[in-house]
Formats: C-alpha cells, structure tokens, sequence
C-alpha cells in the first residue's frame, strides 16, 4: 500500500477557520493522509471527528494512523457530493465544522499508476474512486470533438482547446491513448502559445481538465457544500480549500448567495421577500499559505481558504 503520509496545507488557518471545542463533532470530507483530521483531533480531548474519503487505500492507512485517537475518530467510504446521505445519522447529522480540501491529494499526485500527473509515465486513469467506470483514457478515445474541446476549455480554461482536441483526435486514429507521456507530449506539441504563464504549462492544464471531467469534481463541489451546510449546527462552520479559480468562484459564489438578507427589486423602497441571511462570511478574501509553509511545500501556493458560519 502506497505511503499516504503528507502535509496538511494551511493546517493553522483550518484550525483557526473551525474553531475546534470540547464535544464538537467534525467531518473532515477529504481524509488523505489524515493530515487535517489528526490536527482537528489533537486541537481538543473531547473533540470527535468523522473522515470520508472515496478511496479506499488512503481510508485503511488513516485508520492506522489516526487509531490513537479511539473512538474519537470514526471513517466512512463516501464521496462528499454523497453527504446528504449522513441526513439520516442521529451522530452525524447536526455537527460543528465541515472540511472540504478539494482536488487530487499528494498521495495521488506521487503515485504513478493512478495517471494524474504527467511527472511519470503512467496509465491515463484520474478516477478518485476506482469504482468509477470511465478513465481518462476512455474519455480521450471516445469523447466527440465538441466534448473534448468543451472539456479543455471549460475545466483547463486552455484558449487551445480546440486545437488539442482536433489533435486528440486524429492521433487516435492511429494509436488509443493509453499513458500519460501520450496526453502529455501532445499538449507540449500542440499547444505553443508563447504568453502562457509558465507555472500554468499546457499539460498540467489539460490533466487538470480531463481530471475533473473523469470525477465530475466541479458537480461534487456543488452537491457537497449544500449537503455540508445542511449538516452544520447553528453556530457551525464550513471551511473549503480549492486549488484553481473554477473552484475558487464556486465556493466564493455559494458563500455569497447564503449570505444575502433581501432579494427583492433594487426599485423596491421596503422589503417584501423577508429573506434572511443564512451564514456570516468569515474570510471576506480567502486565506493563503504564508512564506514558512511555502518553504516547506510548494504544492501549498495554489490553496485557498474560505471560511462561512452558519447562521
């Protein structure tokens, strides 16, 4: 089994965000490496907390890692855009804090046969969840021209999506997709635009594009925090870590529409609606790693923390 030890990023904002306490009850979505889980645990002796992950090799190694904890820790195989299945637990139900980290964790990113980076050769597989039935190979080598363009250029924001896609296509023509050097050495090839920002390589953006079209990771997101936010107490908080802009605006959209107190007309001179606000924005901009922990884990540089209370 694969080592699913790493370090939890913006591990000090989570905690300051949640606010852990004695008897509070905690769902960490996304238990990886345990990581966030084992700092909730340790912030109090009367705090429980239960992990979901959708992978069933980083749940057995949590398991291990946070057994310290006893009965404090409790672990589910579920995929966060499932939470409103836990409408149904009396222990689960009605808790003080909900995290969500977003994205693929290191675990996966460091393990080749998994296909989510391009660092290595590998088979092109994505799924999170190796119940799932479509790979990313499958999506390369049967997804329409439109589907592919649309997928690149909605989920990697690639202005060369269409031109990676009409190369997609004639190129499996003559030989499937099957590895990651595949996708890799085409996007290097294909895509030549000489503004692009180098932090942001073509083939990082495409791998990031058929990752989330293989996880449905931006519907997860959707369907998870308003299942999450169903979950919380009065008082409880919601805290979401995103890693690109398309999630970023979801979580910044989904905090703000909660957050409205009238809906009514701007031309409306007194209020009709009687809406009330449902949560207090706690991040008004969001929380990014500062230069120690930069130091330590450049994968931090792209995280961000929003942060919303329930009212």
């Amino acid at each position: 089994m694969p080592d699913f030890h790493h370090i939890p990023v913006l591990a000090d904002q989570v905690i300051q965000g949640l606010q852990p306490h004695e008897g509070g009850k905690y769902i960490d979505c996304t238990l990886g490496g345990g990581g966030h889980s084992s700092m909730i645990l340790s912030s109090d002796e009367g705090v429980r907390l239960l992990g979901l992950d959708c992978d069933d090799n980083a749940l057995r190694a949590a398991a291990e890692r946070l057994s310290k904890f006893g009965d404090r820790f409790q672990s589910k195989r579920l995929n966060f855009r499932d939470l409103d299945k836990l409408q149904d637990n009396s222990e689960w139900n009605q808790v003080d804090g909900v995290l969500m980290d977003i994205g693929v964790s290191s675990h996966h990113l460091d393990e080749a046969s998994r296909g989510f980076t391009y660092r290595e050769n590998g088979p092109l597989d994505m799924r999170m969840d190796r119940r799932l039935k479509v790979t990313a190979s499958m999506i390369l080598n049967k997804e329409s021209l439109e589907g592919l363009t649309k997928i690149f250029r909605d989920y990697g924001e690639m202005k060369e999506a269409y031109r990676l896609a009409k190369a997609i296509v004639a190129d499996r023509e003559k030989q499937l997709f099957t590895h990651t050097e595949q996708l890799a050495g085409l996007a290097d090839r294909v895509c030549v635009n000489r503004n692009r920002r180098k932090r942001n390589p073509a083939p990082t953006l495409a791998f990031q594009a058929l990752r989330i079209a293989v996880n449905d990771e931006l519907g997860a997101l959707e369907s998870g925090m308003k299942a999450a936010f169903d979950l919380l107490k009065p008082g409880g908080r919601l805290a979401v870590i995103s890693f690109h802009s398309l999630e970023d605006r979801m979580v910044k959209e989904f905090f703000k529409e909660k957050a409205i107190s009238c809906d009514c007309p701007p031309d409306m001179p007194v209020c009709v609606c009687g809406r009330k606000p449902q949560v207090k924005i706690i991040t008004r901009k969001p929380l990014t790693a500062e230069s120690n922990e930069l130091a330590e884990n450049t994968r931090a540089a792209c995280a961000k923390l929003r942060v919303a209370e329930k009212i």
